[in-house]
């Protein structure tokens, strides 16, 4: 059978069987469709294969694997469910690999971040952001701003961090010869490197931001995130205040925004429930319920909080276990299920709806909206006007809001940055400052950004032709000063170092511990109401 045909009847059956799955639950585990219906069903993928079949025949270029591909990937299937909801998503082999990788919260390579920036020449080079702490990479003396020149002596020209990535990966304990430029350096440095498992922690930086009061940032929901979650609260010890940060989070694994809400709520509170059509109604409870002595939480939030973690969010308010400040999140409420269509592609389906504790329900209205509309373009004011939402109460009685995000408490703008921040981003000015600043200096853990290291880095925006005035410079000068810093922090001590300096910087952080006294009478409350609400029962 020639190859073209033969790709061409695996794509047509890859599509048949992402429809058959779909169709199960159509028509409730297919047994209770009507013969009009497998017949209309019958008749659809006909014009499918159909369609398929001219497309092939008559294509203005021959189609080829790639293109092959493409139709069915990009094009037949993630058409179909979209039609259904926005969240509703298929993975082709790589997406599926690297969802695979990302849930389970690890993989086997060298452990550092790469991005592409650009050459003066045009053209683009592959640099390193940052290596993971305790990796093989920052064990052996990589640095962020260090050129990837070559991988195992092929070069990276023309190569995306994708690709560079990819040959970075291999199994546990083989080498990997890596060379790179460094600024200050008289010629290439060249390392080699033994793969190993890398680690990629959910909870990205927990400290004590100030004294008594701890800080975590939870950057997903993978399969560790509560269990690491529970360590950094085990390594605060004693402590009086806790600002949780979910900023930026886009959910993950359902389980484990459970297990960590579990660890502030009381035993036997909902946590969550899930409505769907296919499968029986879910509770899911607090098991184990909070350990230990009660402290204030404040939830930190904006609108890129999502799916899991307004789970976490949700339930916290509910309960009035913790105050939410920031923005209103995201809004998605809806769970997908993972079904394994061949060995190496997967259909996350749309299988059930998740309500709070006090029965909101926080997806947002996708009805007559483009994807990208309910992406990227979203109505700041949408939630002002509260008498279109639905009304519910905590459990001490407070209002809360459910049909559009969790509504926080008390709001806390999102910082903007202006045309000249965006511009000094755009040029990578702080990192490619940090390594010149390094390859002549060091810098120790008090060191802070004098006028002596202000002059120096304007000195480096006119040699790289990054246009400023002294009036753009006075006007964001302490976020100059922290993003220096946070730099060379990152290159000299590691990432987690370079992370502290901009969390014990950033003005919402900083707003969001003022609210602490206001979360401990709301723990007060919380308190009573459990114990009211046990007695009645």
């Amino acid at each position: 059978m020639a190859s073209r045909t033969r790709r061409a009847l695996f794509s047509a059956s890859l599509f048949l069987a992402t429809c058959a799955i779909l169709g199960s639950f159509i028509n409730q585990k297919v047994a209770a469709q009507s013969a009009n219906d497998e017949s209309t069903l019958r008749d659809s993928l006909h014009s499918f294969t159909n369609v398929y079949s001219v497309v092939e025949e008559n294509y203005a270029e021959p189609m080829n694997t790639d293109k092959t591909d493409k139709a069915i990937y990009d094009g037949a299937i993630p058409g179909m469910l979209h039609v259904l909801d926005p969240h509703s998503n298929f993975y082709d082999p790589k997406a599926y690999a690297q969802m695979r990788e990302d849930q389970h919260g690890k993989y086997y390579g060298v452990g550092m971040t790469i991005q592409p920036q650009p050459t003066p020449s045009g053209k683009t080079k592959i640099v390193v952001l940052f290596p993971f702490e305790g990796t093989p990479s920052f064990k052996a003396g990589i640095k962020p701003g260090d050129e990837i020149l070559t991988v195992d002596g092929k070069s990276t020209d023309g190569l995306d961090s994708a690709s560079v990535a990819t040959m970075l990966k291999g199994a546990r304990g083989t080498h990997v010869s890596v060379t790179v430029s460094r600024e200050g350096a008289a010629r290439p440095l060249v390392f080699d490197l033994v793969r190993d498992e890398i680690p990629r922690p959910s909870v990205d930086l927990a400290f004590l931001i100030r004294p008594g009061v701890a800080y975590i940032h939870v950057s997903s929901f993978i399969e560790t995130t509560s269990r690491e979650v529970g360590d950094a609260l085990d390594s605060f010890g004693d402590i009086h205040g806790l600002v949780l940060d979910l900023r930026g989070n886009p959910g993950g694994l359902l389980n484990e925004a459970v297990n960590t809400s579990d660890k502030f709520l009381q035993k036997g509170q909902i946590v969550v429930s899930q409505r769907g059509r296919a499968f029986p109604d879910q509770i899911y409870r607090a098991t184990r319920g909070e350990e230990g002595p009660k402290f204030p939480i404040v939830v930190l939030v904006n609108r890129n909080t999502a799916s899991a973690a307004e789970i976490v969010s949700g339930a916290l308010q509910d309960h009035d276990r913790a105050l939410i400040v920031g923005e209103t999140t995201f809004g998605k409420g809806l769970v997908q299920t993972v079904f394994q269509i061949t060995e190496n592609t997967g259909l996350a389906l749309t299988t059930y709806h998740y309500y709070t504790p006090s029965g909101r329900l926080i997806q947002r209205n996708y009805d007559h909206v483009s994807l990208y509309d309910y992406y990227f373009v979203r109505d700041e004011d949408a939630n002002s006007d509260k008498k279109n939402l639905e009304v519910k109460l905590t459990d001490s009685g407070r209002t809360v809001y459910g049909g559009g995000g969790i509504t926080p408490d008390e709001k806390i703008d999102n910082v903007k940055s202006n045309t000249f921040q965006n511009n000094l981003l755009i040029h990578y000015a702080f990192g490619n400052f940090s390594k010149h600043y390094l390859a002549s200096h060091t810098v120790t853990k008090d060191f802070e950004v004098d006028d002596n290291v202000m002059q120096q880095f304007k000195a480096f925006l006119k040699d790289n032709q990054i246009e400023y005035t002294d009036a753009d410079i006075a006007g964001v000068n302490d976020w100059i000063k922290e993003s220096i810093k946070s730099e060379l922090f990152t290159s000299q001590f590691g990432q987690l170092e370079g992370l502290k300096v901009r969390a014990e910087w950033d003005p919402q952080i900083a707003k969001a511990i003022t609210f602490l006294p206001e979360a401990k009478t709301l723990e007060d409350h919380s308190r009573v109401a459990h114990t009211t609400n046990t007695a009645s029962r």
